[in-house]
């Protein structure tokens, strides 16, 4: 807190502004600091309320131990000065003697005569303000439920009573009755228990998630799997990383155990490590090293038990050491309670939970199911293959020589004869062989260097791989090797032509800085590769004593080069030379037989003429490919062959053909590793296909399938582009937890974390988790993270577009929050930014909507303000006019006069509202045939808006008919009956008098 408070009205806006924080040390320390400053006012009444404040962030912070000392504190202030204590803040004490008794109740060093002491205290203080016993009784009764005697009488003596005032909220009371006849074995009574809260339709500070979070094994053993899944999507969420609420998310790490998602129980495990030094409360510390123990212990089982595991700060775990640990302090804490009750009741829940077998074998909670053997960082590897691939050579000189024979050959083997070579010429004792048909050491170096840099230029990092290829050439010329040298070369040629090419940030004034850049950098990608295929015929030309298979592949390296250059120009004049090289290298390959260069030589035909628009020749030249590839091979063609028929039958909007050759391609492609027949590629276009023939959620395992593979195979950015996609799918489909889950599993990801990956990737992830949390009406969250997305994009000097999208979205949803001066600010940046990098209808929706809020909110009150945005939106639309900006649905001047309708009646001005609503229907006009659905359904909502103005709040039912009638007859003559329904509801309610 940066000064204390100095009088009554700073320390009460203090307070309002740490009720806005979560809780936790922050919130707590600051509490603490304002109990300070108001003890130095000498005023009682803000004393009160600022050890309220403090009480309640010692109980939702997780600190028991605290809570009952400041409530001494204020029940001393009541027995003092009761006047001090108007209604509200006698409620509120007495309310909280509940909060003490939860507190005393989960300190095993507080005996239990004490704990029965305080709840007849609050008997008695409770039948002296004669107010119900009720309140008691539950906590008698959750005392008994938590030694474990007595708790039959003690459920009826509690249960059997009316609730009164200050009885717990009936989201926590149906919580209580649900897990009585849980611990009675009753799964299906605790079920329909729990429904109203499981529901949504009760709710409070700590539900559904502490309910939620009980009953996802009785839903398992009820057989409602999907509903448990759903429920723990939206459950942990709600908890995480909250040390007053650890005892929850450790049954989510049980519910993990229990049905085959161990990995992601690890991931939650690590996302959670907080709680493992954060939680105070000895009773929620049990359930979650409990809960934990049930992870650790079926990971270990399954035979997992080196993995590494987040646990206690200091040091590294792995999963059977946190496990040991885990169950020492468990136990301990199960017998101090224990010791305390005179029972065994939380060794026997505790052995209960252990004890527990699997529910389900594998139930799919998240869009990213994996499996232990995945969670251990490792070097990326390719996804197993259908087919048995040929065993690899035990003799050295016989794989070397293998390799060497199936890389010509460019055989889909020939990696895993590298990867044992590399692993072999690694070790110490590595001794290479005294063979002349195997070549010198330095030979088998350059071949390695080549295969890292083939793989090292897939991951897109051409600067490394161009610097491989070149070291590779140098060793290959020291080897007598002049042929591979050469081929080496223009490999590098190639991969520093794909470095991305850093462009002055000039721009241009009519443009934003992104498409500056894009063109720019087109050409100049463009005029590199066109470089580096000079130069590969100049290496060509000089080159001497090739054997066929080298030249092939120089001649494909130069056909590559160009076929690059037109796809990155997109210029007609550039399709020529592609097709001459092309032509060169079949002519050669025909010649040799080199089979792989004939068929790379078509595809690149057809490709080729697919990128000059001729989609026709295109299909030609690849079905020639296909069955030359399936009489002649070779078989691993066929994959890449039949995904790029697919995308060519995409482009002639035959969705199904696609659909067809994509997963014939997707069948053949398991015989093969994924990363040499781009298996990813396949499941990313097939997702495409599923969009145009209407699956979406068949696309959308199609897309998570193409990232995970992305991922297996070291493409990080392109895995995350691909999940990015993947959880804006799930947003658009309504899938609102799934989204939400796979963002928090990407965002958590170490590299994520550690900020290596691009900081716009991120906010895009970020800002599809904000617009999903939003979706879900987790507003504060949202709220929050768009703030912090608008205060970063705010430095995107090089993209004020985004900066407008994001301010403008954070404004609204801070209007939402009824925060409007903050809204104002928000809006404020967008405007500011818009200058730079027009969005006229993002801004002008902003605008409006901020004034339809506040106008909602606060009546006559919010008027000029709300009067204020529309007269920018309005500023925004003219500004719009003179670019000759055409908006993407009604105009931003009939949106416009619809919303100056809207803010007036809000307001009661009812005269202008009618007047601005009559403007907007003459903008819209009438709906006629050739104007569709849309545009009918928007004037009838405009035309009902009119109607019940002039009708019901300016009392003129006469004129407000005659629209009505005139309006539903137009819009049943064209057919839109389910439009013209809400005119006639409302004509009916005028004639009715209403």
């Amino acid at each position: 807190m940066p000064t204390a408070p100095q009088n009554t009205d700073e320390l009460y806006q203090a307070l309002e502004e740490n009720d806005r924080l979560p809780y936790g040390r922050t919130r707590t320390v600051t509490a603490e600091e304002l109990v300070d400053a108001a003890e130095q006012l000498a005023e009682p009444v803000p004393l009160v309320h600022a050890l309220f404040e403090l009480q309640e962030a010692y109980t939702y912070g997780s600190e028991p131990r605290k809570s009952p000392v400041v409530f001494a504190r204020l029940l001393n202030l009541f027995d003092e000065q009761p006047d001090v204590f108007d209604e509200r803040r006698r409620h509120t004490l007495f309310w909280r003697f509940k909060w003490v008794a939860d507190a005393l109740r989960v300190l095993p060093e507080i005996p239990l005569a004490g704990l029965r002491q305080w709840l007849t205290e609050m008997r008695d203080r409770y039948e002296k303000a004669g107010l119900g016993l009720q309140p008691y009784y539950g906590q008698a009764y959750q005392l008994a439920a938590h030694i474990g005697e007595g708790t039959t009488l003690a459920y009826e003596l509690w249960a059997g009573r009316s609730r009164t005032g200050l009885s717990d909220c009936e989201a926590c009371e149906i919580c209580e009755r649900a897990l009585y006849h849980l611990a009675a074995g009753d799964d299906e009574r605790a079920l329909n228990d729990w429904e109203p809260v499981l529901a949504g339709k009760e709710s409070c500070q700590e539900e559904p998630a502490r309910s939620v979070s009980y009953a996802l094994l009785p839903l398992l053993r009820s057989g409602r799997v999907d509903r448990a899944r759903e429920l723990h999507l939206a459950g942990y969420r709600n908890c995480r990383r909250n040390p007053s609420m650890s005892g929850e998310v450790g049954r989510h790490l049980e519910f993990c155990a229990l049905t085959g998602n161990e990995a992601r129980g690890l991931e939650l495990l690590a996302e959670n490590r907080n709680l493992f030094g954060e939680v105070e409360s000895p009773l929620d510390l049990f359930d979650f090293l409990t809960g934990a123990e049930v992870l650790l212990q079926r990971v270990e089982s399954l035979g997992h038990g080196e993995l590494p595991a987040a646990g206690y700060a200091g040091r590294t775990w792995t999963v059977a050491g946190l496990r040991a640990e885990v169950r020492g302090r468990a136990d301990d804490l199960a017998a101090r309670f224990d010791a305390r009750n005179g029972t065994t009741a939380h060794t026997d829940r505790r052995r209960a939970r252990l004890d527990r077998a699997p529910l389900v074998d594998a139930l799919e909670l998240t869009l990213r199911t994996r499996g232990l053997d995945e969670v251990a960082p490792a070097a990326p590897v390719a996804a197993p293959a259908a087919r048995t691939a040929a065993e690899v050579p035990e003799s050295l000189p016989e794989l070397i020589l293998r390799a060497r024979t199936l890389d010509e050959q460019g055989h889909p083997d020939a990696r895993a004869c590298w990867a044992k070579l590399r692993t072999l010429a690694a070790s110490r004792d590595y001794a290479h062989p005294d063979d002349p048909a195997v070549g010198p050491l330095a030979r088998l170096r350059a071949d390695l260097l080549s295969d890292e840099a083939s793989r090292t230029g897939e991951k897109d990092e051409f600067a490394e791989a161009a610097a491989l290829h070149e070291e590779a050439a140098g060793l290959y010329e020291d080897a007598g090797a002049p042929g591979d040298a050469a081929v080496a070369r223009a490999c590098a040629l190639l991969a520093a032509a794909e470095i991305p090419a850093e462009i002055p940030a000039e721009g241009a004034e009519g443009g934003s800085a992104d498409e500056a850049d894009g063109a720019g950098g087109a050409a100049v990608k463009a005029a590199a590769l066109a470089s580096a295929h000079a130069a590969m015929v100049r290496l060509h030309e000089e080159a001497s004593g090739l054997a066929p298979h080298q030249e092939g592949r120089l001649l494909r390296l130069r056909a590559t080069a160009l076929g690059m250059r037109l796809q990155t120009s997109g210029d007609e004049a550039h399709v020529a030379p592609v097709l001459a090289e092309a032509d060169l290298l079949l002519a050669f390959a025909t010649r040799h037989e080199l089979g792989g260069q004939i068929s790379g030589a078509l595809l690149l035909r057809a490709t080729t003429h697919a990128l000059s628009g001729d989609l026709p020749a295109a299909v030609t030249v690849i079905d020639g490919v296909r069955d030359r590839l399936k009489a002649h091979g070779p078989a691993w063609h066929l994959p890449r062959t039949l995904a790029l028929r697919g995308r060519i039958q995409l482009g002639l909007r035959d969705a199904q053909a696609a659909q067809a050759d994509l997963a014939e391609g997707l069948r053949l492609a398991a015989d093969w590793p994924a990363d040499v027949v781009d298996t990813a590629r396949l499941h990313a276009d097939l997702a495409e296909v599923c969009m145009h023939l209407g699956r979406p959620d068949e696309a959308l395992r199609h897309l998570t399938r193409s990232a995970e593979l992305e991922l297996r195979r070291g493409s990080r950015t392109d895995a995350y582009c691909a999940y990015s996609n993947a959880a804006q799918l799930c947003l658009d489909l309504g899938r609102v937890e799934d989204c939400i889950a796979l963002l928090d599993s990407l965002l958590a990801e170490p590299d994520v974390a550690a900020g290596e990956v691009d900081d716009r990737l991120v906010a895009q992830l970020r800002l599809t988790r904000a617009r999903a949390l939003h979706t879900g009406e987790d507003l504060k969250a949202a709220t929050t993270e768009f703030v912090a997305l608008a205060a970063e994009s705010a430095r995107w000097d090089d993209d004020p577009g985004s900066h407008v999208m994001i301010a403008a979205e954070t404004a609204v949803l801070l209007g939402e929050s009824g925060e409007f001066g903050r809204a104002r600010e928000a809006a404020e940046q967008a405007i500011a930014a818009h200058a730079r990098a027009p969005r006229y209808e993002q801004l002008s929706g902003c605008l409006r909507e901020l004034a339809r809020l506040q106008a909602e909110r606060q009546g006559p009150e919010g008027l000029a303000d709300a009067r204020a945005h529309l007269a920018e939106a309005g500023r925004i639309a003219d500004e719009a006019r003179a670019a000759e900006y055409e908006a993407q649905g009604r105009s931003l001047d009939t949106a416009l006069a619809y919303e100056h309708g809207r803010v007036n009646a809000y307001a009661g001005e009812y005269e202008d509202a009618l007047a601005a609503l009559e403007k907007a229907l003459a903008l819209l006009g009438g709906p006629t045939p050739e104007k569709g659905e849309d545009h009918a359904g928007e004037w009838a909502e405009c035309l009902r808006l009119t109607a019940a103005v002039e009708g019901i709040y300016l009392e003129r039912p006469a004129p407000a008919l005659n629209r009505l009638d005139a309006a539903v007859s137009r819009l049943t003559a064209l057919g839109h009956t389910e439009e013209a329904e809400p005119l006639s509801s409302l004509a009916n309610r005028l004639r009715d008098g209403g």
